[in-house]
């Protein structure tokens, strides 16, 4: 597999990562290092350990979750822009409780936008190529795109004022329908 290839992969790949890095930005509001640093290095962690996982993995993994996956990412984006969107409506004292670069909602994010990148570790191997560099590009790539995409998030919360967290719930909703629809057409 070609430089340009991974490349070109690696940017698809991002492209979920990049918009979740948008709606953090956005409900986040003034981001700073550590926010920057927690998002880029999980999700770029992630898009580099899956397809690891998946080349690993192989077909052995690949049956089992070949027919669910979009829904697992469906799912794990639909629970925490509901509670986003859930949390935007409550009082501006617990509004800004919540940051979806720490805890428990950053790794479900981390995972949600990562699935896809299991089926390319796959794909990989099945091609029967090495592995570690692609992973590498792959997890950078995504990292540079989650920097990115706090950067221009922050701007948008300007824009968006106190309603940014709902703004990004329904983000999180629309990338889970968008892998719903690719998967189920494709």
């Amino acid at each position: 597999m070609d430089i340009l290839s991974v490349i070109l992969i690696a940017v698809a790949l991002a492209m979920d990562a990049f918009s979740v890095s948008i709606s953090a930005g956005a409900v986040i509001g003034s981001p700073g290092f550590r926010h920057y640093f927690r998002l880029s290095f999980h999700f770029g962690l992630f898009q580099f350990m899956m397809p690891v996982i998946g080349y690993f993995g192989g077909m052995y993994l690949e049956k089992f979750i070949r027919d669910f996956d979009h829904w697992i990412a469906a799912g794990l984006l639909a629970i925490i822009g509901i509670k986003m969107i859930k949390e935007s409506f409550a009082g501006e004292e617990k509004k800004f409780d919540k940051d979806p670069s720490k805890g428990f909602s950053l790794i479900v994010l981390s995972v949600a936008t990562s699935i896809d990148a299991l089926a390319v570790g796959i794909t990989i191997g099945v091609l029967n190529n090495p592995i570690f560099l692609p992973s590498v590009i792959i997890g950078l790539v995504c990292s540079l795109f989650s920097i990115a995409g706090v950067a221009l998030g922050k701007k948008t919360a300007a824009l968006l004022g106190n309603k940014a967290e709902a703004f990004g719930g329904v983000m999180l909703l629309i990338i889970g329908i968008k892998i719903l629809v690719e998967h189920l057409a494709g």
